[in-house]
C-alpha cells in the first residue's frame, strides 16, 4: 500500500491551524510526488499547502466509523489530531467526559454536576471487565480492586493533571468506590471514616485559585489497606509539598485555605465567639485576593461537614476547639502591625488588639511574644546580645512564624487522620490513590513549580516504562516477532535535577554558605551545566534558567529559591510557643528529632557536624519523600488517570483545543499514542476479523471451519508488505493505518457491490416501467375505440328520441290550449251564479236585522223609564231613614258618655269573646274527631275491600283452615301444659333454694364447732411435741382458712344466685304485664346468646342457629323486648356467668389444695413417729368432715340441676346412699386403724401385700372389699347414667327435628293464611317451642357436666381410700379396673385434628420439624405439611387454654424458621422456597381458623369447628408476615445473584440471528482485561434453563401462584435493569443490528413467560424499558420523528433517551449517524414532555416491588393429616 494510494483524490486529511490547532480538509487531486497539495476545507475555502517530502504529508483522518471510539488506541491513524478530534467529539457532541487511551483514563472536567456517580452506577461496574462498559473512573477502580483480589498484588491509581482539571474529584470517587465495594460486613464504619477524611483535607489543604475553586495545594498518596478477604480495614495518608506561602499571601482573585473562611462564616455562633473572628475582609491573610466568596459555595455548610467528619473520626469537641484556636491565632498574628522607630528597629503598639488575642489563643506570654517579634538573639563567641529587627525583617519573621504554625497544624491533622484510620490488624495488600499536581508552567515559575515538575518527570519515567512493559508483554504472550520500541527516556533530565552536582545538590550547597544568594547559585548552575542539552541560561537574564522537560521548556526565576529551601524561623519564637500555657500547643510544638522539616536559626555557633545533623532543606526532604513514593509505585501495579482542563473560564462543556493539546502533551497521553503507534496498535480477534472482512474474499476461498487460515489468506492477498501485520495466537496485530486501509477496501467493495445492485435493480425497474406503459397505451386505445362507438350509438338514440319528443310536445301543447279555454268558460259561469246568490242572501239578511233593531230600541226605552221611577222612590226612602238615624245617633251618643254603660258593654264583649274561643276549641276538637272518623272510615272501606278479597280466597281454602285450627288447638293445649309444668318447676326450685340456704347455715354452724374441736386437739398435740405440732398446726390453719374462704365464697355465690332468681321472677311478672306473655330462662339465654357474638365456643357453634331463629320470630310477632329490659337482663346474665366462673375457679383451687394436703399428709405419715400417727388420724378425721361438707355441696348442686329426668333422680338417690355407706365404712376403717396402731406399735414395717395385713376377725379386709364393691357399683351407675344421657340426647335431637318439621310446616301454612291474628299467634307459639327445646338442651348439658363431676368425685373417693393407710401397715394398691371390661377402639375413629406434645419436647419438635428438615424430604410429602403440623399443635394449646405454651410455640417456631433459612448451606434456594411456602400457609391458617367471618366464607362445617376457641392470634399475623417478607427478599437476592452473570450475555451479547452484525475494530483496551470474555453463543439458553430451574423449585414446594408471579415479576425487572444499564454504558452495543438481536432475545423471554403461564401484564411491563431502548435504536432519527419517539419511549427517562442517541454508532459507513441538531431538538422536546420524571440515567437494580400475600384457604381437613414416620416426630400424639 503506497503513499499515492492513500493520498488520492477525496482523501480526508488534517491541516495545522493557528487557532484550532488542527483543521479538517479534503484533497482535490491525487498526490503525485509533487511539492504542493490542493485542498478544500469543510467551510468551502480552498487552499494550497507545500509538501517538502513524503514525511511532511499532512496526517490522514480516520474513517467516520472509528470516530468517537471509547479507546483512542482503537483508531487506525494514531496521531495528535486524531486524538484531539476524538476527544472533542465525545466531549462536545456526546457529553462524555471519560475516554480510554490504552492503559490511561482521560477525564475532561465538565464544570457541571453529572449524575453518573450514584450507587447504581457502582453496582453496574462491579465485576465488569475494564473494556466492557463505557470508560469511567469506576472501571479503573474496579480493575484495580479485581487485580488486588485475584492476584493478591498491591495496586496504585495515579491521578494527575493541572490545577482545575478535576484530580481531587476523581480521587474522591475512586476512594468512594473502594469504600463501598470493599466495605466490611461488620459495622466497623471504616468506610465512612475513610470518606470523612476528604472534607477535612479539603478544608485545610484546598484553596481557590484562578484556575480552580477547590484546588489541592498539596500532593497526597492514600493507601487503602485490605485484609485477606479483600475487606477495607484501614487507610494511611502521605502528603507532599504543602504550599505554605499561601497562608501569608494570595494573588488576585484567589483565596487562602478554606478553613480560614469557614471559621469566619461561623464566628457569630456562641461556641466560636471566643475566637474573636468576623468578616474575612478584616484580616490580612484572607483579604489579599479580594475574593472571599465563591459562587455557589456555602462556607458555613462546608464547615459543618468538616465538624461531622472530625466527629466521625473520633475527634472530640475540645480537641476541635484547640485546632480552631490555632487557625484563629494565625489570622490575628497576621494582623499584628509593626511601627517603624528607625531604619534598623521597629515595635508593636500597646494598643494593638490582635496581639493579645493571638497570645490568649496560643496561651503564650504577650510581652514575651511582643519582644521576640521585633528582636532576634545573636551569639558571638561567649557573648550574647539582642539585635532589633527592621520593619521589613519583622514582617518577614512574622510570616515565617505563621507558615511554620500552619505547617505544624497541617501535619498534626494528617497524623491525626492516619491514627484514626489505622487499625491494629495489619493489612496484607493495599490500593494507593495518588492525587498529585500535574506539570505546571506559568509566566513566573519559582521553587514550587520546580519541585512539581521534578515530581512529574519522575512519574513520566515510571509511566513510560510501564507502558513499554505492557506493550512488550502483549507481544510475547501472542508469540509474534517484534523489534525494540524506542520511546522517550527522560533520565538525563532527571539526572540534571537530582544527580551528583545537580541542581538540587548545588541548591543545598548554596544554602549552607554563610553569604549564599540566589544569583550566585544561578551562576554556579550556568557554569556547571551550561553544556547540558536539557539546561539553558537565558542571555538577557541573569537570575533565571531554563530546563527542557518532557512536556515543555520552563524558565525558572531564582528569586526566593534559597529562602524557600531553607524555610527558616527564629528559635526564640518557637521557644515561646513551647512555653505555652495550653497543653495542646506545647504538645504540638514539642522538640522534634533530628529529621526536622523546618530549619531553626539557633543563637549559638555550634560545630559543623552538629549543625548539619539538624538541618534538612525542603528540597532534600522532598527528594527523599519522592524517592519513597516511586519505590512504592514500582512495587505496585499502576493505573493512570489523566485529568484535562478543557478551558480557563470554567464554562461547562466548552472545549479549547489549544489548552487541551498542551495538557495532552504534558500528561503523557500523546506519548502513549506514540508508543502504541510505533508497534502494532490495532488488534483483531480472528473471528471478529473474519466476520467483518470476509466479503473481501471470494466465496470459494472462505473456510468457516478454519477462520485463522482464511484470515491469513485474506491478508496475504490484500496487504503485500509483510511487516504491516503479524499473526498472533488469538489476535491479528496491525500497524497504524492498516485497519483504515482495510476499511477503505471494504467500503470500496461495498460501494461497487451497491452500484452493481443499484444498476440491476434500476434496469429491472425500467423494464417493469416500460411494460407497464405499453400495457397502459393498449388499454387506452381499446377504451378510446369503444368510447367512439358508444358515442355514435348514443347520437342515433338521441335523434330518434327528439322526434318522439316533438310529436308528444305538440300534442301536449294543443291539449293544454283546449283545456284552458274550457276552464275559462266554466269559471265565468261559476262567478255569475255566485253573484246572484249573494245578492239574494244580502237582501234577506238586511230585512231581518232591521226588524231586530227596532224591537231592541223599543224595549230599551221602556226599561229606562221604569228604572228612573224606582230610583226616585229609593232616594226618598233614604232621606227619611237618614233623618231618623241622626236622631237616634244623638240619643245613643249621650248615653254612651256614661261609665256604667261602658262597663256593661265591655263585660258583654268579654263574655262574647270567651264564648267564641270556647266554641272555636270545640269546633277544632270536633274537626279532629271528624278527621279521625274519616280516616277510620277510609280504613274500614279499605278493610272491607280487602276482606271481600280474602273472603273470595277463603272460600277455596276453608277446609285447610279448619285443619290448621285443629292443629293449633292441640299445640295450644300442649303449650299450656308445658307452661304449667314450668311454673311448678320454678316454684319447686325456689323452695329448694331456700332449703339449700338453711342447710348451708347448719353446715356453717357444724363447721364452726368442728374448728373449735380441732383447735383444742391442736393445743393438746402441741404440748406433746412442739416442733411437729407447730408444723401440723400451720398446715391445719392454712387449710381451714382456705376452706373458710371457699365456703364463704360459695355462700356468697348461692345468695347472689337467689337474688338473681328473685329479680328474674319479678322481671318475668313485669314482662307479663307489659307484653302479655311470659319470658322464661331460655329467653334470657336467647338474648345473651344474641348479644355475645364474640364468644366462640362449642356450645355456640351447636346452638347458634336456634336462638337466632327464636329471636327473629319474636321480632316478627312484634314482641321484641325493650332496650331497658335487654340491658338489665344482659347485665344479669353477665353477672351470672362471672359468678359461675368464680365458682369453677374456687372449685379448682379447692381440689388443688386437697391434692396438696394429701401429698403433705403422705410425706408426714412416712416420716412421723407414733405421735405423728395419732395426729395424722385426727387430721384425717377433720379431712373426713371436710369431705362431708363437700358431699353436701355436691348434693346442693345436684338439687339445683335436678330436672324431670327420673333416671337422673334415681341415680342421685343411689349416689347419696352410696356416699352414706362410704362414710360409714370410713368411720369403721378409722376405728380399725387406731386399734391396729395400738397393737402393732413398735413392730417393723411390713411388706406390701394383702397377706401381711393383720386381720382381727377379718373386719378390715371385709371393709376394704365392701368399699371396692361400692366403687364398682358407682362405676356401673355412672355408666348407666351415661347411657341414659345418650338416650336423652337422642330424644332431644328427635324433638328438635320434630320441632323443626313443625316449624317449617307452620311457616308454610302461615304464608298461605288469610288471618293475620292466627299468623302472629302461631309464630309466637313456635318461638316458645324453640325456647323449650333450648331448655332441654341446657338440661342435657347440665347432666353431662354432672356426670363428669361424679366421675371426678369417684376417683377422689378411691384415692382417699388409698390414703387411709397407717404408716406401719402398708395396704396393697387398689386396682379399680380389675373387674372392668376391656376398652376397645372403634375401627373408624374420628380425630379432632390436634397434635399433643409436652413442653420439654418443644425444642425437639422445632429441630426435627424445621431446622433439620431436608427440603427434598419435605417435597415428597403433602405440600406445606410442616405448617399443618405446627397449626395442629397450636390448636391443641388453644384447646388447653395454655397461654404460655402457645406463646412459646409461636416464638420458637418463628426463630427456628429464621435459623433454618440462614443455616442451610448449599440448599439456600430449596430452603427459602420451602419455608416461604410454609410461612404463607401458616399465615393463611391463622386467618382461616381465626373465627373471623371474612375468612370463613369458603370453610366447611368441619373446618369451622376447628376454629380457635380461646386465643386471638391476630397479633402474630404481622410477625409471620414479616418473616415471609424477609424470606421473600432473601429469595429474590439469591435468585438475582445467580442471574446477574447470565443477563448481559443472554440479552445483549447473544446473537441468535447469525451474520446480522459485524464487529468493529478494537483497541488496546482488550490487552488489560483482568478476565477473558465469556462465550455468549448459548447465553440465552443458559438463562432460560436457569429460569426453568427456579420455576421447578417453586412448583416443587407448591408455592402460591400469586407469589410465584411476584417473584418472576421482580426477576424480570432485574433482568431488564441489568440489560438496560449495560446497554447505556456500552457504546459498541448501540446500533441498529444489535437492537434487532436484543429485541429477538427479549421475545424469547416473553415467550417463556407465556409458555409457563406467567405472562401477566405487570410482569410483561417490566421488560418495556429494554424493548423501547431497542426500538429507539431501530427507529428513524430525523427531526420529523421527534414526537413519535417521545410517544414510543414512555418507559425511558429523558437522560436514558439522550444517552442512547449519543451512544448510537453505525457499524457501516452507509448508516448515518444521529445528527447533533436532532439530539438538541430531542432534549428540548423531552424537557416539556418528561419534566415531571426523574432524570435518572441508570435503572435502580435494588428496587423491589411491594410483595403482597393473598389469603388462600385450604380445603384439607386437619383430621386427615398423617405424620410421616421418617420425620422423627413420634412424640406427637394425634387426638
Amino acid at each position: 500500500m503506497s503513499v499515492n494510494e492513500l493520498y488520492s483524490k477525496d482523501a480526508r486529511i488534517w491541516v495545522a491551524d493557528e487557532h484550532e490547532v488542527w483543521k479538517s480538509a479534503i484533497l482535490k487531486e491525487d498526490y503525485t510526488n509533487g511539492n504542493e497539495l490542493q485542498i478544500l476545507f469543510e467551510d468551502g475555502e480552498e487552499s494550497l499547502i507545500k509538501v517538502k517530502s513524503k514525511n511532511d504529508l499532512p496526517p490522514l483522518r480516520n474513517p467516520e466509523i472509528l470516530v468517537g471510539e471509547n479507546d483512542l488506541t482503537s483508531l487506525s491513524y494514531l496521531h495528535e489530531p486524531a486524538v484531539l478530534h476524538n476527544l472533542r467529539v465525545r466531549f462536545l457532541d456526546r457529553n462524555i467526559i471519560y475516554t480510554y487511551c490504552g492503559i490511561v483514563l482521560v477525564a475532561i472536567n465538565p464544570y457541571q454536576q453529572l449524575h453518573i456517580y450514584d450507587s447504581d452506577t457502582m453496582l453496574t461496574y462491579r465485576g465488569q471487565d475494564m473494556g466492557n462498559l463505557e470508560p469511567h473512573i469506576f472501571a479503573v477502580a474496579e480493575e484495580a480492586y479485581k487485580r488486588l483480589s485475584r492476584y493478591n498484588e498491591s495496586q496504585s491509581i495515579i491521578v494527575s493533571g493541572e490545577s482545575g482539571a478535576g484530580k481531587t474529584v476523581s480521587a474522591k470517587y475512586a476512594m468512594r468506590y473502594f469504600a463501598t465495594i470493599g466495605g466490611a460486613q461488620a459495622d466497623t464504619q471504616i468506610e465512612k471514616k475513610v470518606l470523612s477524611s476528604n472534607p477535612i483535607m479539603e478544608a485545610i489543604g484546598n484553596a481557590k485559585t484562578t484556575r480552580n475553586d477547590n484546588s489541592s495545594r498539596f500532593g497526597k498518596y492514600i493507601e487503602l489497606g485490605f485484609d485477606k478477604e479483600d475487606t477495607l480495614i484501614g487507610a494511611h495518608m502521605r502528603t507532599y509539598l504543602l504550599e505554605k506561602s499561601r497562608v501569608v499571601f494570595q494573588s488576585s482573585n484567589e483565596r487562602n485555605y478554606h478553613i480560614f473562611y469557614q471559621l469566619c462564616a461561623v464566628s457569630d455562633r456562641d461556641d466560636y465567639k471566643e475566637l474573636s473572628l468576623g468578616d474575612p475582609n478584616i484580616f490580612l491573610y484572607t483579604n489579599q485576593g479580594q475574593a472571599p466568596i465563591i459562587d455557589g459555595v456555602n462556607d458555613e455548610e462546608l464547615f459543618q461537614e468538616t465538624i461531622d467528619a472530625l466527629l466521625m473520626l473520633g475527634v472530640s469537641h475540645a480537641t476541635q476547639m484547640e485546632l480552631y484556636r490555632i487557625v484563629a491565632g494565625i489570622l490575628h498574628l497576621g494582623n499584628v502591625v509593626f511601627l517603624e522607630e528607625d531604619s534598623e528597629s521597629c515595635s508593636i503598639s500597646e494598643r494593638d488588639k490582635h496581639l493579645p488575642l493571638m497570645s490568649r489563643l496560643f496561651g503564650v506570654d504577650e510581652e514575651n511574644m511582643r519582644k521576640w517579634l521585633c528582636v532576634k538573639k545573636i551569639t558571638t563567641g561567649n557573648e550574647i546580645f539582642e539585635k532589633p529587627l527592621s520593619k521589613s525583617q519583622a514582617f518577614f519573621t512574622k510570616d515565617a512564624l505563621s507558615k511554620y504554625i500552619y505547617s505544624k497544624f497541617f501535619h498534626y491533622i494528617v497524623q491525626l487522620v492516619n491514627d484514626r484510620l489505622n487499625i491494629a490488624k495489619k493489612h496484607t495488600k493495599f490500593i494507593g490513590v495518588l492525587d498529585i499536581y500535574g506539570f505546571e508552567t506559568f509566566e513566573v515559575n519559582s521553587f514550587e513549580q520546580f519541585c512539581i515538575n521534578y515530581a512529574n518527570e519522575k512519574l513520566q519515567q515510571q509511566f513510560c516504562l510501564h507502558v513499554f512493559k505492557l506493550e512488550q508483554e502483549e507481544y510475547v504472550k501472542e508469540e509474534i516477532e517484534w523489534s525494540f520500541i524506542d520511546f522517550y527516556d527522560n533520565q538525563p533530565c532527571i539526572d540534571l535535577i537530582e544527580g551528583k552536582l545537580g541542581i538540587l545538590e548545588l541548591l543545598d550547597e548554596e544554602c549552607k554558605m554563610p553569604r549564599g544568594s540566589d544569583s550566585n547559585w544561578c551562576l554556579k548552575l550556568g557554569s556547571k551545566h551550561g553544556k547540558n542539552k536539557h539546561f539553558t541560561v537565558p542571555r538577557m537574564r541573569q537570575k533565571s534558567f531554563i530546563i527542557h522537560h518532557f512536556a515543555d521548556d520552563v524558565e525558572y526565576f531564582t528569586d526566593g529559591f534559597l529562602e524557600k529551601n531553607r524555610d527558616t524561623i527564629l528559635e526564640e519564637q518557637v521557644k515561646a510557643l513551647r512555653e505555652s500555657k495550653r497543653d495542646f500547643i506545647r504538645m504540638l510544638f514539642a522538640d522534634e528529632d533530628t529529621n526536622k522539616k523546618q530549619t531553626v536559626i539557633r543563637p549559638a555557633r555550634e560545630s559543623q557536624r552538629s549543625t548539619r545533623s539538624h538541618k534538612q532543606t525542603v528540597a532534600s526532604q522532598f527528594k527523599v519523600s519522592l524517592t519513597q513514593l516511586m519505590e512504592t509505585l514500582f512495587s505496585t501495579t499502576p493505573h493512570y488517570v489523566r485529568c484535562i482542563k478543557p478551558n480557563d473560564i470554567k464554562a461547562s462543556f466548552n472545549f479549547e483545543p489549544k489548552r487541551a493539546v498542551q495538557q495532552l502533551r504534558a500528561c503523557g497521553v500523546l506519548e502513549t499514542i506514540r508508543i502504541s503507534a510505533a508497534g502494532y496498535p490495532s488488534r483483531w480477534k480472528y473471528q471478529d476479523f473474519f466476520q467483518r472482512y470476509k466479503l473481501l474474499l471470494k466465496f470459494k476461498d472462505i473456510n468457516k471451519k478454519n477462520v485463522k487460515k482464511t484470515s491469513e489468506k485474506l491478508l496475504q492477498s490484500l496487504i503485500k508488505e509483510k511487516d504491516k501485520y503479524q499473526f498472533g495466537k488469538t489476535q491479528i496485530f496491525f500497524r497504524a493505518g492498516q485497519v483504515a486501509y482495510l476499511e477503505k477496501l471494504r467500503t470500496d467493495k461495498l460501494k461497487a457491490s451497491s452500484i452493481l445492485i443499484q444498476k440491476i435493480i434500476k434496469g429491472w425497474l425500467q423494464r417493469i416501467k416500460y411494460k407497464k406503459i405499453r400495457r397502459s397505451i393498449l388499454l387506452v386505445q381499446c377504451y378510446g375505440k369503444s368510447l367512439l362507438a358508444r358515442k355514435k350509438a348514443e347520437q342515433l338514440r338521441r335523434i330518434r328520441a327528439c322526434l318522439r319528443l316533438q310529436s308528444a310536445f305538440r300534442m301536449f301543447k294543443a291539449r293544454r290550449k283546449f283545456n284552458i279555454v274550457k276552464r275559462s268558460v266554466e269559471l265565468i259561469q261559476t262567478y255569475g251564479r255566485a253573484k246572484l246568490a249573494r245578492d239574494q242572501y244580502r237582501e234577506k239578511f238586511m230585512r231581518k236585522n232591521v226588524l231586530l233593531l227596532q224591537q231592541t230600541i223599543k224595549m230599551w226605552n221602556a226599561r229606562r223609564t221604569y228604572k228612573r221611577c224606582i230610583k226616585g222612590i229609593i232616594q226618598l226612602q233614604a232621606h227619611v231613614r237618614r233623618k231618623l238615624a241622626k236622631r237616634e245617633y244623638k240619643r245613643l251618643r249621650i248615653e254612651a258618655r256614661s261609665v256604667e254603660n261602658i262597663k256593661k258593654v265591655a263585660k258583654g264583649l268579654e263574655n262574647k269573646v270567651i264564648s267564641l274561643q270556647m266554641k272555636i276549641e270545640d269546633q277544632k276538637d270536633e274537626m279532629v274527631l271528624l278527621k279521625k272518623d274519616r280516616e277510620r272510615l277510609d280504613e274500614a272501606k279499605k278493610e272491607c275491600v280487602r276482606l271481600k278479597e280474602f273472603e273470595t280466597e277463603s272460600k277455596t281454602k276453608s277446609s285447610r283452615i279448619e285443619e290448621l285450627q285443629i292443629i293449633i288447638e292441640k299445640l295450644k293445649a300442649e303449650i299450656d301444659k308445658e307452661r304449667e309444668e314450668k311454673e311448678k318447676l320454678i316454684k319447686d326450685q325456689t323452695l329448694r333454694n331456700e332449703e339449700d340456704r338453711k342447710i348451708m347455715e347448719e353446715l356453717k354452724a357444724e363447721n364452726l364447732t368442728l374448728t373449735l374441736k380441732l383447735s383444742t386437739a391442736k393445743e393438746s398435740v402441741d404440748k406433746i411435741e412442739l416442733n411437729q405440732a407447730d408444723l401440723l398446726n400451720e398446715k391445719i390453719d392454712e387449710s381451714n382458712k382456705e376452706f373458710e374462704i371457699e365456703r364463704v365464697n360459695h355462700q356468697k355465690v348461692i345468695k347472689e344466685y337467689e337474688i338473681l332468681l328473685q329479680k328474674y321472677t319479678s322481671l318475668q311478672e313485669e314482662s307479663k304485664h307489659r307484653h302479655g306473655h311470659r319470658r322464661n330462662l331460655s329467653d334470657l339465654s336467647d338474648i345473651s346468646i344474641e348479644s355475645e357474638s364474640g364468644i366462640s365456643s362449642e356450645r355456640n357453634s351447636e346452638q347458634g342457629t336456634l336462638p337466632r331463629r327464636a329471636h327473629s320470630d319474636h321480632k316478627k310477632n312484634g314482641t321484641q323486648m325493650s332496650p331497658a329490659d335487654l340491658s338489665i337482663i344482659s347485665r344479669l346474665q353477665n353477672r351470672v356467668r362471672d359468678l359461675e366462673s368464680d365458682k369453677s375457679r374456687l372449685e379448682k383451687q379447692l381440689e388443688q389444695k386437697e391434692d396438696l394436703s394429701e401429698l403433705k399428709e403422705d410425706l408426714n405419715v412416712l416420716d412421723s413417729s407414733d405421735t405423728d400417727i395419732r395426729n395424722a388420724i385426727r387430721l384425717q378425721e377433720v379431712e373426713m368432715e371436710n369431705n362431708k361438707l363437700k358431699t353436701e355441696i355436691t348434693k346442693i348442686r345436684a338439687s339445683i340441676a335436678e330436672d324431670e329426668d327420673k333416671g337422673l333422680t334415681q341415680f342421685l338417690t343411689q349416689f347419696e346412699a352410696m356416699s352414706a355407706e362410704l362414710e360409714r365404712r370410713r368411720e369403721e376403717c378409722i376405728q380399725l386403724r387406731t386399734m391396729i396402731t395400738s397393737r402393732t406399735h413398735g413392730l417393723p414395717m411390713m411388706k406390701d401385700n394383702e397377706n401381711s395385713l393383720p386381720n382381727d376377725d377379718g373386719e378390715l379386709e371385709m371393709a376394704y372389699r365392701s368399699q371396692k364393691e361400692s366403687n364398682m357399683i358407682l362405676k356401673t351407675q355412672i355408666e348407666q347414667a351415661e347411657e341414659i344421657q345418650k338416650q336423652n340426647n337422642g330424644e332431644i335431637t328427635r324433638l328438635r327435628e320434630k320441632c323443626d318439621h313443625l316449624e317449617d310446616q307452620v311457616s308454610k301454612n302461615l304464608e298461605n293464611s288469610t288471618d293475620s291474628v292466627i299468623n302472629s299467634t302461631l309464630q309466637h307459639e313456635v318461638s316458645k317451642l324453640t325456647v323449650e327445646n333450648l331448655d332441654l338442651k341446657e338440661s342435657a348439658e347440665n347432666q353431662t357436666r354432672l356426670i363428669k363431676k361424679l366421675k371426678k368425685a369417684l376417683k377422689i373417693y378411691a384415692k382417699k381410700l388409698k390414703n387411709n393407710e397407717t404408716p406401719d401397715v402398708v395396704i396393697t394398691d387398689i386396682d379399680i379396673d380389675d373387674n372392668l371390661p376391656e376398652v376397645r377402639h372403634h375401627s373408624n375413629r374420628q380425630y379432632l385434628g390436634m397434635l399433643e406434645y409436652k413442653r420439654e419436647d418443644e425444642q425437639t419438635l422445632m429441630r426435627n420439624l424445621i431446622i433439620d428438615l431436608e427440603p427434598t424430604l419435605a417435597s415428597s410429602e403433602l405440600p406445606s405439611l410442616p405448617a399443618y403440623i405446627l397449626f395442629m399443635c397450636i390448636r391443641h394449646s388453644d384447646y388447653l387454654n395454655d397461654d404460655e405454651k402457645l406463646k412459646s410455640l409461636m416464638v420458637t417456631a418463628v426463630n427456628s424458621i429464621k435459623v433454618a433459612v440462614k443455616n442451610r448451606k448449599g440448599e439456600e434456594l430449596e430452603s427459602m422456597v420451602l419455608w416461604l411456602s410454609n410461612s404463607c400457609r401458616l399465615l393463611n391458617h391463622l386467618k382461616q381458623y381465626s373465627g373471623e367471618s371474612p375468612f370463613q366464607k369458603q370453610n366447611t362445617a368441619k373446618q369451622n369447628e376447628h376454629c380457635l376457641r380461646n386465643f386471638d392470634l391476630s397479633p402474630y399475623r404481622p410477625v409471620l408476615m414479616d418473616v415471609a417478607v424477609w424470606i421473600y427478599q432473601g429469595l429474590i437476592k439469591h435468585l438475582e445473584k445467580k442471574l446477574e452473570s447470565l443477563i448481559v450475555s443472554a440479552v445483549l451479547e447473544h446473537e441468535a440471528i447469525q451474520g446480522l452484525s459485524a464487529g468493529k475494530p478494537g483497541g488496546l483496551r482488550g490487552r488489560i482485561h483482568s478476565a477473558d470474555a465469556t462465550d455468549s453463543e448459548a447465553g440465552l439458553e443458559r438463562l432460560l434453563r436457569c429460569l426453568d430451574g427456579f420455576l421447578s423449585v417453586l412448583n416443587k414446594h407448591s408455592l402460591d401462584p400469586d407469589i410465584t408471579n411476584q417473584v418472576f415479576r421482580q426477576l424480570f425487572y432485574f433482568i431488564c435493569a441489568n440489560s438496560l444499564n449495560n446497554l447505556l454504558l456500552r457504546k459498541e452495543m448501540c446500533h441498529w443490528s444489535k437492537a434487532m438481536q436484543i429485541r429477538y432475545n427479549v421475545t424469547h423471554l416473553e415467550q417463556w413467560l407465556r409458555d409457563n403461564k406467567l405472562a401477566q401484564q405487570q410482569t410483561l411491563e417490566t421488560l418495556e424499558p429494554i424493548i423501547q431502548a431497542s426500538q429507539l435504536l431501530q427507529a428513524r432519527k430525523s427531526e420529523e420523528d421527534v414526537d413519535a419517539i417521545c410517544e414510543m419511549c414512555t418507559k425511558l427517562t429523558a437522560a436514558q433517551i439522550i444517552k442512547i442517541l449519543n451512544l448510537y454508532t453505525p457499524v457501516d459507513e452507509f448508516e448515518e449517524r444521529v445528527p447533533v441538531t436532532f439530539i438538541r431538538k430531542m432534549q428540548l422536546k423531552l424537557v416539556d414532555v418528561k419534566s415531571t420524571q426523574t432524570q435518572q440515567l441508570l435503572m435502580d437494580k435494588k428496587f423491589n416491588f411491594a410483595v403482597t400475600f393473598q389469603f388462600s384457604p385450604t380445603s384439607i381437613g386437619f383430621e386427615t393429616i398423617q405424620i410421616p414416620d421418617n420425620w422423627n416426630l413420634d412424640f406427637l400424639k394425634r387426638l
